[in-house]
């Protein structure tokens, strides 16, 4: 007979949000400091990471590789994890940071959004988004099939958690168009489950190791000194999804599932931005801590 596994206690969830913290705190600073081995790894200036926001000032995308990095270590090193799952975690969080990267720094912005790149595939045409839309994809099928109680699913489960996987990394990035966005909306989409009765659950472990690291550079990204970049917005969203498809039958992995495809074309349809200056209480949200 086999043994259940030991269920993580709310300590080890706080202890995974903290060392969180500090790796994410312990990265950015290190990467903000010396850019140039990291720049020089992946054959590019430092000025590549350099970007100009919403009002035309300057940002560094260094917070996105920082969290990628901080986050995989995080889950790997925290405590109280089945192995299956950390695998998955570390697997989803630099898989989709490394993806990320790669279109924060080669991307040119011709195609924007799940649409124009698939349209782009479909033509031949292999655009970095594109490339990104498939590595996320492989990325997000793997890690949900592990993140999985082994030998309990279907195929069709696997299926649906790696799509979840990889939609909740998307769903993220798609936020990550204004200070501190994307890092909130995480955050309320982790909350219920955090609150909740499942908080000594090992999806929370996950959850709280995934927004310890982004609580950690929150500020510079409120601050608009950095940005969570694709690198950063997709590690975070799917971390987000590994938790999520980690527990639950499959009616749970349905409605995740049908949730994010309906958000996403949403997306391509209309503005998150505009729907949220339109509506008073989220515009206060998306406002708090921000600059006036």
């Amino acid at each position: 007979m086999a043994i259940a596994a030991k269920r993580p206690s709310g300590g080890t969830v706080l202890l995974a949000a903290a060392a969180g913290g500090a790796l994410g705190r312990l990265a950015f600073n290190a990467l903000r400091r010396r850019p140039a081995p990291l720049s020089a790894a992946l054959g590019v200036d430092p000025k590549v990471w350099e970007r100009t926001n919403h009002r035309g000032e300057p940002v560094t995308l260094l917070e996105g590789p920082a969290y990628a990095a901080a986050a995989t270590a995080a889950v790997a090193l925290a405590p109280g994890l089945p192995p299956r799952l950390r695998a998955a975690a570390v697997l989803a969080s630099a898989g989709a940071g490394a993806f990320g990267v790669y279109d924060d720094l080669y991307g040119n912005g011709d195609r924007r959004g799940l649409r124009g790149h698939l349209t782009a595939l479909s033509k031949g045409e292999v655009t970095t988004g594109g490339v990104k839309l498939l590595g996320i994809g492989a990325v997000g099928l793997a890690a949900g099939a592990l993140a999985r109680p082994p030998g309990a699913d279907s195929l069709t489960d696997r299926l649906l958690a790696g799509a979840v996987v990889a939609a909740g990394a998307n769903m993220v990035n798609l936020f990550d168009l204004r200070p501190g966005r994307a890092i909130k909306a995480a955050a309320i989409a982790a909350a219920p489950a955090l609150l909740r009765g499942e908080f000594g659950s090992a999806g929370n472990v996950v959850r709280a190791a995934a927004l310890g690291t982004a609580a950690a550079v929150l500020p510079e990204d409120l601050g608009e000194r950095a940005m969570l970049g694709d690198g950063g917005a997709n590690a975070l969203g799917a971390l987000l999804g590994v938790a999520a498809v980690s527990a639950g039958g499959r009616g749970s992995l349905l409605w995740r599932a049908a949730a994010l495809a309906a958000l996403t074309g949403a997306s391509e349809k209309v503005s998150f931005t505009k729907v949220i200056a339109g509506n008073a209480p989220l515009r206060a949200l998306d406002g708090l801590g921000r600059r006036v």
